[in-house]
């Protein structure tokens, strides 16, 4: 049941309710109960009316499924109508071999809108991405945040240009062959506007962000309905082609089919009726492969998981941070052992825990691309206490070697906007809430947060101001400057790679092999005949590499044997062997 009212039709679900009206237009209509449903034909209501929900005669509510919310997430509701979809031939972008791009819309452009993003999609085309990730997009209260503070997940934000916008956006993206990833959040509500409880059974329990979702609890089945509708609608009415769902190990599910397989199922059926490939990405904690095995193999048949561990291998080995969850990674070896087997933890000891972690992936049977692997995201950055983006400490040159180690693993690559030309604007933490009792909670638990990790409340941004937000705009100048140009061609010449290099994009884990020189901070990646050779150091090296025949592509000046490969300090350079 939609209750979106647009054939004049409203119904809402409030099973402890006494009474119910739909307040349309300014009219109130009295609403028929019915197993917990209510429901009332309005005579006139349609398209652009304007709707919410009077319960047990208190103040009206907007539509927990609305689909529009033109003056805030505290105001009425208006009927929006999808319509169908373009019919354009796009047949969809599946999810081994791509390269994926993660942007916030607001910050994207400075006009922060789906249709100043359309402007630059020609250059993400260039660059050679194949899937554009969109940080959550559903409706939350103020004009500016990160969107993980979303409360109604039906309703399209206008301060992005609404439904009507994201559905110009997706299909500017399939236009020039770019498919959607949109990140959704079904672990948790923002604090403004979240009046799901009012209604019903929506919430059990708690989480790191607030109230937890009810989906095993009484009442749970029309919650997870009401997520699972929730998914097949992005697909359905906005033609997206991916959902990368966030942090799944906070979805509390005792159920003997965790609502996560259910979602499985349903894009499958949706995938056959569609005819065009849908995608599931998890964000996970758990290091638990099951997320990601087939549902024939006893998995939960999600398509593919954000991989951190690769992320902080990474960042260890090229900032030297060992400091918080950076405790374990900090050895060159650990990054070679993740550029092989995805997980650090993978039923062994975790430090930061204080516990054993994770489970092994089948590196014969699991294939890397199942794997998000990054330098860099929203999280990454934007929760780092000034937001600083790794362009603020590191040289181009081991931005390029970081490039090279992700564009060229067995993983699906995904890079941060702005990363691609090493961008020197930060992305910090932000929000737009009124409140000003809010906003003194956020700023204050922000500070305290940091302060536990030697940061001075004066190193801190303060997340309600509009600076904050301003300075996290990217400035699109920098990518035709200097060394953030010569980045840029690194990272458009390393994705073409994987294109005309089957061997860089070939996901078989149990073919992948590293050799790691510690004292020399070089590493040696074994892709078939390719080899990535990487020099982390500050000094000229020479690497073994037996049967050297050819450099296939190095932005530096580089030195070949057939033995051995000579780089600069903070170089790469991938070779052919014999």
């Amino acid at each position: 049941m939609t209750g979106l009212g647009v054939d004049g039709t409203f119904s809402v679900w409030a099973p402890a309710a006494e009474s119910v009206s739909v307040v349309v237009d300014g009219t109130g209509w009295p609403m028929v109960h019915d197993d917990g449903w209510w429901s009332a034909a309005v005579d006139g209501a349609g398209p652009g009316s304007r709707y919410a929900y009077a319960v047990d005669g208190a103040d009206p509510l907007p539509d927990p499924r609305s689909r529009r919310q033109p003056d805030g997430v505290h105001a009425a509701s208006q009927v929006w109508a999808p319509g169908a979809l373009a019919d354009d031939g796009w047949t969809g972008r599946a999810l081994p071999g791509a390269v994926i791009y993660e942007l916030h819309v607001g910050t994207f452009t400075p006009a922060g809108t789906f249709d100043s993003a359309i402007e630059r999609l020609d250059h993400l085309a260039d660059l050679g991405v194949t899937l554009v990730e969109v940080l959550p997009v559903n409706a939350f209260d103020g004009t500016r945040g990160w969107g993980y503070d979303g409360v109604l997940w039906f309703a399209v934000t206008e301060s992005y240009g609404g439904p009507d916008g994201f559905r110009r956006f997706v299909d500017a993206c399939h236009d020039r062959g770019l498919g959607v990833v949109l990140d959704v959040v079904y672990n948790h509500l923002g604090p403004s506007g979240a009046y799901l409880d009012r209604f019903g059974p929506y919430f059990a329990g708690s989480n790191d962000w607030g109230s937890a979702l009810n989906l095993d609890g009484p009442g749970s089945d029309t919650v997870r309905a009401y997520i699972l509708e929730n998914v097949a609608m992005w697909f359905t009415d906005f033609g997206v082609d991916a959902l990368r769902l966030d942090a799944v190990h906070a979805l509390r599910d005792t159920r003997a089919t965790h609502v996560l397989e259910e979602m499985a199922v349903l894009v499958q059926s949706l995938e056959a009726t569609s005819g065009r490939p849908l995608t599931l990405i998890a964000e996970s904690d758990l290091n638990d492969p099951r997320l990601v095995t087939p549902r024939e193999a006893g998995g939960y048949g999600l398509d593919a998981q954000w991989c951190d561990d690769v992320h902080h291998a990474l960042h260890s080995s090229l900032t030297g941070e060992t400091q918080g969850y950076y405790v374990d990674f900090g050895e060159l070896e650990t990054l070679g052992a993740v550029l092989r087997e995805a997980y650090v933890h993978a039923g062994t000891w975790s430090t930061f825990r204080g516990r054993t972690h994770g489970r092994p992936v089948d590196l014969a049977r699991v294939p890397g691309w199942r794997f998000m692997a990054y330098l860099q995201d929203h999280d990454q950055v934007g929760n780092r206490a000034a937001g600083d983006r790794l362009s603020a400490t590191l040289s181009p040159g081991l931005l390029a070697c970081g490039a090279a180690l992700v564009l060229c693993s067995p993983f699906t690559p995904m890079l941060f906007m702005g990363e691609e030309w090493g961008a020197s604007t930060p992305w910090a933490f932000f929000v737009g809430f009124d409140d000003p009792g809010l906003q003194d909670a956020v700023r204050e638990g922000r500070r305290r947060e940091f302060a536990e990790h030697g940061w001075g409340a004066e190193e801190v941004p303060d997340p309600t101001d509009v600076a904050t937000f301003e300075r996290s705009r990217l400035d699109w100048t920098e990518a035709e400057e200097g060394q953030h140009a010569w980045l840029l061609e690194v990272h458009r010449t390393l994705i073409a790679l994987r294109r005309t290099e089957r061997e860089l994009a070939d996901p078989h884990l149990d073919r992948v092999h590293v050799d790691v020189d510690a004292g020399a901070r070089t590493l040696v990646v074994h892709r078939g005949a390719l080899r990535l050779v990487v020099n982390l150091g500050g000094g000229e090296v020479t690497v073994p590499v037996d049967g050297a025949t050819e450099v296939v592509f190095s932005p530096s000046e580089v030195g070949l044997s057939e033995a051995a490969v000579v780089l600069p300090a903070e170089s790469f350079a991938v070779v052919r062997t014999s």
